[in-house]
């Protein structure tokens, strides 16, 4: 595929313009919360996806398993425990536990394997 760090960069642009979106303009819980959710995974996906070359699948597992460390994190509060200050670390390091999370991150992860196998043997 060329031009595959194009294809790569533009989705990340396109997914973090829909990230910020959706934080700044207060949807619907639903959409906050679990579309994000979904979205994030895909976002960090398309970043990684720029710079490595390797395998695919490997990546959508890294950044799955990412996810679920973050999410597992927050069982310990490490933003009260550690008094973080910054909303914008608030915000990527989460509060509270959430099984919802779970299914989004996994919905992502499905996502990004589903898209990959589409676009395996077009030029895009």
């Amino acid at each position: 595929m060329r031009n595959c760090s194009i294809r790569y960069a533009t989705a990340f642009i396109l997914l973090l313009t829909l990230e910020i979106g959706i934080a700044v303009f207060n949807f619907h819980p639903v959409i906050r919360g679990f579309v994000g959710d979904v979205l994030v995974i895909l976002l960090i996906y398309s970043f990684l996806k720029i710079f490595l070359k390797t395998n695919s699948t490997k990546i959508a597992l890294y950044v799955l398993g990412f996810a679920f460390f973050i999410e597992v994190l927050q069982l310990f509060k490490p933003v009260e425990l550690f008094e973080i200050q910054s909303k914008i670390l608030r915000t990527v390091i989460g509060s509270v536990f959430d099984w919802w999370d779970i299914v989004a991150y996994i919905i992502g992860f499905l996502l990004i394997i589903l898209f990959e196998r589409m676009f395996q043997n077009n030029d895009f």
